[in-house]
C-alpha cells in the first residue's frame, strides 16, 4: 500500500481529537483552526477508507475501526519522537535531556516524588520533567502508546515489550486506630488481619491485591475507599484498620492520637518498586542511569530489594522475587 498520502500531522489531529472528545479543543490543542483540523481529519478518512469517530453535536466518540487506527497511531508517533531523538543525540542514548514524562502509580508517586525531585533535578539538570500519576493499567498502556516516557509501578507488571529495572522494597505498616486492640502487644502479622475490619482500595488498584494477598483475604473482603488519603481518615473515623505503604505513612506520631501505624518486623509484607520503559526506546542507557540514580536516593523509609538485581546497559534484568 502506497502511504505517501498519510501525514504524521494528520496523525497527530486524529489522536487530539481522540483524547480530547471534542474538535474545538484538539484544534486549540494543535494550534490550528478547527476547519483546517476537522478537512485533515476528514481526508484521512477517505484515504483510510474508515470513518475513525461518531460525530454528534456534543460529543465525539472513537468508532471501532477508530479505536485500532487511534491505538497505532499513538505507536507511530512514539516511534517518530524517538527518531528524533536519535538524530539529536547523534545515536547516543547516554545522557537524559529534553522533555521525559515520568508517571508513577497513585499510591507512590505523591509521597515520593517530594523526597526526590531536589536532587533528581540537580543529576539531570537538561531534563524537562513532565509528572503524572495514575493506576497501573493505565500507566502502562500510555507508556506503551507513548504518551508517557517512564513509569514507576509496583512489582509484578506485564513486561512485553518493556525494560524494568527493580528499586527498591517498600514496606507495608499496618495503621489502626489508637484505642483498637492491635495498637498495642506483640508486632501485628500480616496473615492474622483478613476480617471484616480490613480496609481497602477500590477493585483496579494493585495496592489492593497486594495488601488483600498479605492478609490472605479474599477478593471481596472488607470495605473501600478511593484513595490512601480516605482510607487514612477511614481509620481515624475508627473504620477499621488498613495496610499502608511506609511511604505514604506519616513521619511520626499522629498530632490527633486517632491513628497508629506499627511495623510487621523484617519478614513482613513489602512491595518492589521498578522503574519501567520501552525497550525499543533510543534512550535506553539514559533511563538506565535514572533508574540507578531513583535506587541510590530510595527514601529512609525504604528497604534494599531482597534479592538485589543486576542490571545491563539497558536495563536488562534477571528473575525478580516480589
Amino acid at each position: 500500500m502506497n502511504v505517501s498520502g498519510l501525514s504524521l500531522r494528520d496523525l497527530e489531529y486524529v489522536v487530539a481529537v481522540a483524547e480530547e472528545g471534542h474538535f474545538g479543543r484538539a484544534a486549540e490543542r494543535c494550534a490550528v483552526s478547527q476547519p483546517t483540523l476537522s478537512v485533515q481529519v476528514r481526508k484521512l478518512e477517505e484515504f483510510l477508507g474508515i470513518a475513525l469517530f461518531e460525530r454528534a453535536n456534543r460529543r465525539v466518540l472513537l468508532t471501532p475501526g477508530g479505536q485500532a487506527v487511534v491505538r497505532q497511531a499513538r505507536a507511530v508517533l512514539a516511534e517518530a519522537r524517538a527518531l528524533l531523538l536519535v538524530a539529536r543525540e547523534g545515536g547516543s542514548g547516554e545522557n537524559l535531556r529534553g522533555r521525559l514524562v515520568l508517571a508513577a502509580i497513585q499510591t507512590l508517586g505523591p509521597y515520593l516524588f517530594p523526597k526526590v525531585l531536589r536532587d533528581l533535578r540537580e543529576a539531570f539538570p537538561d531534563l524537562a520533567l513532565a509528572l503524572s500519576e495514575g493506576r497501573t493499567a493505565e500507566i502502562l498502556d500510555a507508556l506503551r502508546e507513548g504518551r508517557v516516557d517512564a513509569a514507576l509501578v509496583s512489582l509484578p507488571v506485564p513486561e512485553a515489550g518493556l525494560a524494568v529495572v527493580p528499586l527498591f522494597d517498600e514496606p507495608f505498616l499496618l495503621a489502626c486506630p489508637a484505642e483498637h486492640a492491635l495498637a498495642t502487644g506483640p508486632a501485628p502479622r500480616a496473615g492474622d488481619l483478613a476480617g471484616t475490619d480490613l480496609l481497602l482500595l477500590d477493585e483496579g488498584n494493585c495496592l489492593r491485591d497486594q495488601a488483600a494477598a498479605a492478609c490472605g483475604a479474599g477478593p471481596a473482603s472488607g470495605r473501600h475507599a478511593t484513595s490512601l488519603e480516605t482510607l487514612r481518615s477511614m481509620v481515624a473515623a475508627g473504620a477499621g484498620y488498613t495496610l499502608l505503604p511506609a511511604l505514604a505513612a506519616p513521619p511520626g506520631p499522629d498530632p490527633t492520637g486517632l491513628t497508629i501505624c506499627r511495623g510487621f518486623g523484617p519478614e513482613g509484607p513489602r512491595r518492589t518498586i521498578a522503574l519501567a520503559w520501552r525497550a525499543s526506546d533510543p534512550r535506553g542507557e539514559g533511563l538506565a542511569e535514572l533508574a540507578a540514580f531513583f535506587r541510590r536516593h530510595a527514601p529512609h523509609a525504604t528497604l534494599p530489594l531482597r534479592q538485589p538485581v543486576a542490571a545491563g546497559p539497558r536495563g536488562d534484568r534477571g528473575a525478580i522475587s516480589v
